[in-house]
């Protein structure tokens, strides 16, 4: 399969599925927490597919690894805020499984999409402009 648009990346796709679903838990939370953990896991969701969507949207493989790394730490951020929020109480046991396992596989495909990049050494004065993005799946 042919790689044309950020769209096409299986890891993109799941990065959207990994949002939704976080926006379907934080509407547990408390009232109180609109504007704040529930704001905060929720950014962080969205940046996951986002900073994937702007990397391979970028000509330089290098700033395609380097957005894959900052959706990595989205990652993290949604992995720590969901464990705060059951450690306060606003989910309970099972609510967040399916969420976590997105995070999981997210990490695991974005990590091999980042390895499956190629790393072009540049030579004083040469410029690397293109790069082919490529489409995983597990």
């Amino acid at each position: 399969m042919s790689v044309k648009s950020y769209r096409d990346l299986i890891v993109w796709q799941k990065g959207i599925a990994l949002a939704k679903e976080i926006y379907g838990l934080a509407k547990r939370f408390p009232a109180s927490e609109r504007f704040g953990l529930a704001s905060q896991v929720q950014r962080a969701a969205v940046s996951v597919p986002s900073n994937i969507a702007e990397g391979q949207s970028r000509r330089h493989t290098g700033e395609f690894r380097q957005f894959l790394f900052q959706a990595l730490g989205s990652l993290a951020e949604v992995d720590t805020q969901l464990v705060l929020a059951h450690e306060l109480g606003y989910l309970r046991n099972g609510d967040s499984v399916v969420a976590e396992a997105l995070v999981e596989e997210l990490r695991k495909m974005t990590y091999t999409l980042i390895n499956r990049l190629p790393v072009r050494r540049r030579t004083p004065g040469s410029l690397s402009t293109d790069h082919r993005p490529l489409a995983t799946g597990h």
